[in-house]
């Protein structure tokens, strides 16, 4: 039986009032206290889980200004903040107990350039991306570099003071902040500069809060100066929370607060606004990969590297190589980072040179370049080969392998885990590789699994130790590394946080400081914040205040994960294993994950989103002693409860009876099942099969609309209209028709049947005779093509089969058309699992019926010979049998096309707009038809795209028609409307579909034009 779920730690009466009350204040923003909500904003990419009391988005700086100053006055004086971000933090920075503060939703506007100053003026909840997107035009770049570009923040960067590759010369956020604009915590308004320190010490005169401010800082790093140069590192990286040594320049003459600011992690005030200098992009780039038989040779070798005058040396172990090797990154630099011959890679050291002028780079590189040469011919240094690169978007592809060896290293197998700790120590780079000999013999010791990357240049590298934070024992372990770390680090004259800041670290602060300069912070943080109220427990807390710092002890996602029993956690890997690195966050419109999240910038409807609402409800299910895999058997089986039951549910749901489930299932409803996140996501999160997985169990609890029913069965109904399509048709096609389905159903824009019908447009030689092919010689049957029939191209698109028909003859091979046997991804799009069963079971013994046929099984459609790869293996395992089935690029990428070229006159260009699933999932079919057309002597261009937001039936509902259309605006219609109707290719169904609704043409299939040509 599944039970109802009731509401868990439900937001306070207070936090209720309070937002309330701010709304009629005139807050503009989002107010949300939801269980969802919160629960998606309780993890970052830490290995910690706090669930808020509540959610603010502001939208302007008033905003922010309403909600400080409102709970500046009693009754919200208990009420306590925190900022956030990108949410990308490795160390709980942007993790709270009270409410959370947003920025990333609504705050995202560049607000001024001055190309000639050099000078940026951005809101804060700007992605780092984003803004270099903006940038590049005036040829400017804002430097600091992450792994996490693409969706962190410049507020969640100042908040850090981050930094990342190319730090040695390009340094960290904070050299390049030129001012800040900051609400204190009781609304207050400061706009922050360097200035004059005759000037700071006037403001520090002044009886006002600002002024309070300036005189407690100005005391503290003037009366400290001495302890503070001799306790601060001379490391490139010396984040150590506030920056007391830079708020004064080094003459003494200069006062910047915002240098202060600048790495606060949110602890002193929310940054809304940042002025900052940009960097003209340096044209010229050489990008050497160096190949080592071992990653300590590559970490001895990397001071050599940097005195070669390199812009920056960044390495990856072995470990990242080959979890690379795995993913569909490696897709995209497999031919820029070879194996050697005979030799095994176990470190590489990626050495950027960079110019504005190309005199500027070829002696650097030329001279490194023999220098390597030397070694590899005299086996000197470890160096094994080296690969050169000066083409950017092949040097990007690198860097995009680089940056994603955060998340690749979570997909390593077993409940053991890379995880983020101590993973961004900084010592002098000349004590690097003795330290990492040191750090790998105290991980040796304990017999752990580690992966290392880092930047070599700056000393800093990431090591992230594997451990199972569900096993007590392992539990423990984070504890003892920890400290072990901080005294190696103090050892090599360094930090245990040398870029990703303190976060729940915070409590090694005071052993780092000593305890009269810890005391120092104290002081300064009583001044900004006396009742410790903004992100309480962070970097230290005012200085008559007997509140805790925050631990590395503190709450961890385990807490929540240890109460799911390992079976159930077992079966939803595909959402337990999330680990928050937050890809699916991604700032590019033009990157296939995720849709849902990307139109509407609520993290409830990313994947990192649904995964942690799916293992809260996993959960929450197992607290009421529910054996879901057991459930699950007999959903599979039938009924589980009546159906006068699930009319009772249905009727508490809609009399508002409060159940997370449909917090859950109001999550999985704006998923469009395109299936990027299996790939894209280095975790590979498999969104889509859990939801479906979901649905199974929800709908057997409460009732589902008809338009599910409509969707699960069409594979069945759509034959039998098509028969009738000349009657169907005008009648769908009518406005009252249409109207009521609307109504009645929820669908619009219902597609048309084909008329001819595909049985009418076929010879008869080309209908499937399973006598007369399993008489034929091995050899005669490998001159037959059998082609999977699809609903969408037999019953919708038969103009395509014919099309596919005439090419396969074109190349003197012979069509047969199978019959139509129903595929079953509706069915598991919508959580008809036990039915998805039955049908999946049925078609795989009918495909493996042909396996004695020597001739090949294509299909047209990517989704559903996706669906016969990846759902069937789950559902069926073993019967699924061996059979395979081709996508219809896969199988003409064997044919030859260059006989026909001379008989091929056409000047046009064509531009492919690829189907999403087929984007991520087959990363080489754009390059495969790019191949087929220039054989043909045909241009055919590629251009990224996202989701059109058709995705199968997703387009249709009615409840996603502003969804849909602003996700093709998003990223399709540009594209479209740049070309005429006749150069316009696309691969998928629905994407053809959603132009041909918006645009009133269908672009072609490949498939199409060929025909026509050949």
């Amino acid at each position: 039986m599944i039970a109802t779920i009731s509401q868990q730690d439900a937001a306070t009466d207070l936090v209720a009032t309070y937002l309330k009350t701010i709304t009629k204040q005139g807050f503009t923003g989002d107010t949300d206290a939801s269980y969802a909500s919160r629960l998606t904003a309780a993890t970052d990419n830490s290995i910690y889980q706090q669930i808020p009391q509540g959610i603010i988005f502001p939208k302007t700086e008033k905003d922010i200004q309403i909600a400080l100053q409102t709970a500046s006055h009693d009754p919200y004086l208990s009420l306590t903040f925190g900022p956030r971000g990108g949410g990308t933090g490795t160390n709980g920075q942007s993790l709270t107990p009270g409410i959370v503060i947003d920025l990333s939703r609504y705050m995202r506007e560049i607000l001024e350039i001055n190309a000639e100053e050099g000078w940026v003026r951005v809101q804060t909840g700007v992605i780092k991306d984003q803004l270099n997107d903006f940038l590049r035009p005036y040829g400017f770049f804002f430097a600091p570099d992450l792994s996490t570009s693409n969706r962190a923040t410049i507020g969640g960067m100042v908040n850090t003071d981050a930094s990342g590759q190319g730090s040695l010369v390009y340094g960290k956020t904070g050299d390049h902040v030129l001012g800040l604009t900051t609400y204190l915590v009781d609304g207050t308004k400061m706009s922050t500069t360097p200035i004059d320190i005759d000037k700071a010490q006037l403001i520090a005169e002044q009886d006002t809060v600002i002024g309070n401010l300036y005189s407690t800082v100005l005391d503290v790093a003037l009366n400290n100066r001495d302890a503070i140069l001799d306790k601060f590192p001379r490391l490139n990286r010396f984040l150590t929370g506030y920056d007391l040594e830079h708020v004064l320049s080094d003459d003494l003459l200069t006062f910047d607060m915002s240098r202060l600011i600048t790495g606060s992690e949110g602890s002193l005030g929310i940054v809304t606004e940042a002025k900052l200098n940009i960097t003209p992009i340096a044209e010229f780039k050489t990008l050497i990969n160096i190949k080592y038989d071992s990653f300590d040779s590559a970490l001895r070798h990397s001071p050599f590297l940097v005195d070669a005058r390199a812009t920056s040396v960044e390495t990856v172990d072995s470990k990242v190589l080959n979890l690379a090797r795995q993913d569909i990154v490696w897709h995209s630099v497999s031919d820029l980072i070879t194996d050697v011959e005979n030799k095994d890679m176990q470190g590489l050291n990626m050495v950027e040179f960079n110019a504005v002028s190309p005199e500027d780079i070829k002696d650097k590189v030329d001279t490194l370049c023999r220098l390597l040469d030397e070694c590899v011919q005299h086996q000197k240094n470890g160096v094994i080969g080296y690969q050169l690169t000066s083409d950017k978007s092949d040097i990007l592809k690198i860097y995009g392998m680089r940056k994603k060896s955060v998340g690749l290293l979570g997909n390593v197998k077993g409940s053991q885990k890379p995880l983020a700790f101590a993973e961004d120590t900084a010592v002098p780079p000349e004590n690097l590789a003795d330290f990492i000999v040191e750090f790998r013999a105290l991980l040796d010791s304990h017999n752990l699994q580690y992966g290392m990357f880092g930047h070599v240049d700056a000393g800093v590298l990431h090591v992230r130790p594997a451990l199972d934070m569900c096993d007590p024992e392992q539990e423990k372990l984070l504890r003892v590394i920890s400290d072990e770390v901080v005294k190696l680090t103090a050892k090599y004259g360094g930090l245990m946080w040398g870029e990703h800041g303190k976060g729940y670290r915070s409590e090694y602060g005071p052993e780092f400081f000593g305890e009269h300069l810890f005391n120092q912070l104290r002081i300064i943080k009583s001044a900004f914040d006396p009742r410790n109220r903004i992100n309480p427990g962070k970097i230290c807390t005012p200085i008559e205040s007997e509140d805790s710092l925050v631990s590395v002890d503190g709450q961890k996602r385990s807490w929540f994960d240890k109460q799911i029993s390992i079976d159930v956690k077992t079966s939803f890997n595909n959402a337990m294993t999330c680990n928050g690195n937050g890809i699916c966050f991604n700032y590019d419109q033009n990157s296939p994950m995720c849709p849902s999240y990307k139109v509407t910038g609520d993290r409830r409807y990313s994947p990192k989103g649904r995964a942690g609402l799916m293992r809260e409800w996993l959960r929450l299910q197992e607290s009421k002693n529910i054996d879901l895999l057991e459930v699950e058997k007999q959903l599979n089986q039938g009924e589980v409860i009546t159906w006068w039951e699930r009319y009772q549910h249905s009727r508490d749901k809609s009399k508002g009876v409060y159940d997370f489930s449909h917090e859950v299932k109001e999550s999985m409803d704006e998923c469009l099942a395109c299936k990027a996140c299996t790939t894209a996501c280095p975790i590979k999160v498999d969104v889509p099969t859990f939801r479906s997985r979901f649905l199974n169990y929800y709908h057997s609890y409460y009732a589902r609309p008809l338009k599910d029913y409509l969707v699960g069965n069409i594979e069945n109904s759509a034959p039998v209209m098509a028969k009738f399509s000349s009657v169907i048709n005008p009648i769908v096609n009518t406005k009252i028709v249409s109207k009521l389905i609307e109504k009645t159903v929820g669908y619009v824009d219902t597609p048309t049947l084909s008329s001819p019908r595909l049985d009418k447009r076929i010879n008869k030689e080309h209908r499937f005779n399973f006598d007369k092919l399993s008489t034929l010689s091995a050899e005669q049957q490998n001159e037959y093509v059998l082609i999977v029939q699809d609903p969408f191209t037999s019953f919708y698109e038969a103009e395509l089969v014919e099309s596919f028909i005439k090419v396969i003859t074109a190349l003197g091979k012979k069509p047969i058309l199978l019959p139509f046997k129903p595929n079953g991804k509706p069915q598991h799009v919508k959580g008809f699992l036990n039915e998805f069963k039955t049908t999946a079971k049925n078609a795989a013994q009918f495909l493996n019926s042909l396996s004695e046929i020597n001739a090949p099984l294509v299909g047209l459609d990517a989704s559903l010979v996706m669906c016969y790869r990846d759902e069937y293996n789950s559902i069926l395992g073993d019967d699924r049998g061996d059979f395979e089935v081709a996508l219809d690029h896969e199988w003409l990428a064997k044919e030859s096309f260059k006989p026909f070229a001379d008989q091929i006159k056409n000047e046009t260009s064509f531009t492919l707009l690829s189907h999403c699933t087929e984007t991520t999932a087959m990363p080489s079919a754009a390059t495969v038809w790019q191949t087929i057309f220039s054989d043909l002597g045909l241009k055919l261009n590629t251009t990224a795209t996202g989701c059109c937001g058709m995705a199968g039936t997703y387009g249709h509902e009615v409840q996603n028609q502003e969804n849909s259309r602003a996700l093709y605006n998003m990223s399709w219609q540009g594209v479209v409307n740049k070309h005429k109707p006749e150069q316009l290719l696309a691969t998928g169904f629905s994407c053809r579909s959603q132009v041909k609704r918006y645009e009133k043409f269908k672009p072609k299939h490949p498939i199409e034009l060929l025909a026509k040509i050949l």
